[in-house]
């Protein structure tokens, strides 16, 4: 249902995207924010249940919460600054020092406090470990196609704000279906083998997608990466999060969950900073038709390189355990009927 609604409004989100900016300038996208997060803050008021009390007090990590934060935001400030500035540029430089020193200060702080914000045990669950790997190579493979693709639509086809809105509608809606389907997928096989199979569905479609990147090429050739490239996605996106959260218990979800979501912000601004620059290669001191083409030149080769990153995406999930339910599903293929083992007492929970 999260994995759903996530997709849902991102179909939505695509669309009225293009509706603000075309009507109202591109910082009204960051307006219809305020009123929707508003809404919601005061529903939460009256719909979430009240936690219940605790009997065990636990100490905020205050050293451990600014020295993470401040380190995380000034790596992405480095990353998302360097291909602008220059690598080099001293402000850029100082960024990424500045962060090693900090995030280094958060291994240290964590490993002697006595009541951690992200205690290293957890790393314990490989499901967490693999599935905090995946979010970061999804977020720096899918999820840096959208920028690129916009990059084609509005730089070298010329696609108003509205119109690049409504073509994003057919992988928006190819995502929703993709997150269902790994839903109904990680029920009956297992994460492993959803997240494999749509690892494999992603490589496939966005090397599709690639022969789409052409300065003379229509939308029309871009559709069916769009979808098979979305459904993989899809998948992708329901099984790491129960990937994240397998095996870790029920009152550290919320660390579990918010290592893996870092993981996904990371690694979409290191995704999006080295392709970036890989895209920009060859198209200094170009304008007009020989700008766009070496434009959907470079894009062509980074979304070629997206799939390699999924294939290594695909290799990582290798390391995750069989999930239990799929072990009971093959044993019982070998052991009973398939009706039987739908039917039989106690079988309905694995």
């Amino acid at each position: 249902m999260w994995g759903g609604a996530g997709a849902s409004g991102l179909t939505l989100g695509a669309l009225l995207g293009g509706v603000l900016t075309e009507r109202f300038g591109w910082p009204a996208v960051f307006y219809v924010n305020v009123p929707l997060a508003g809404l919601v803050a005061l529903a939460a008021l009256y719909v979430v249940p009240r936690d219940p009390a605790r009997g065990e007090r636990r100490r905020f990590d205050l050293p451990g919460a600014l020295s993470v934060t401040a380190g995380s935001t000034l790596l992405v400030f480095g990353l998302v600054e360097g291909p602008e500035l220059g690598w080099g540029d001293p402000l850029v430089v100082g960024a990424f020092a500045a962060a090693a020193v900090l995030l280094a200060a958060f291994a240290v702080i964590e490993a002697r406090s006595a009541d951690p914000l992200m205690p290293f045990r957890l790393f314990r669950n490989r499901s967490l470990t693999v599935g905090m790997t995946v979010t970061f190579v999804y977020m720096a493979t899918f999820g840096v196609l959208p920028y690129f693709l916009t990059v084609l639509m509005q730089s070298v086809h010329g696609y108003s704000a509205l119109r690049t809105g409504l073509a994003f509608l057919l992988p928006s809606v190819a995502i929703a279906a993709g997150t269902q389907l790994g839903e109904r997928m990680a029920t009956r096989v297992g994460t492993r083998a959803t997240l494999l199979t749509g690892f494999a569905t992603g490589v496939v479609g966005t090397a599709v997608l690639a022969l789409g990147f052409d300065a003379d090429a229509g939308y029309g050739l871009l559709v069916p990466g769009l979808v098979v490239s979305g459904v993989g996605q899809g998948i992708v996106w329901t099984a790491m999060w129960i990937a994240s959260a397998t095996g870790t218990p029920a009152h550290e979800q919320g660390v579990a969950n918010g290592i893996a979501s870092t993981a996904l912000n990371i690694g979409n601004a290191i995704g999006l900073a080295v392709f970036t620059v890989i895209a920009d290669i060859g198209t200094e001191g170009r304008t007009g038709a020989a700008l766009r083409t070496a434009t959907a030149d470079g894009e062509f080769l980074v979304v070629l390189l997206t799939a390699a990153g999924m294939v290594a995406g695909l290799l990582v999930t290798l390391t995750l355990p069989r999930s239990r339910a799929a072990r009971t599903v093959r044993a019982s293929r070998t052991a009973e009927p398939a009706a039987d083992v739908l039917n039989a007492p106690g079988k309905s929970g694995s």
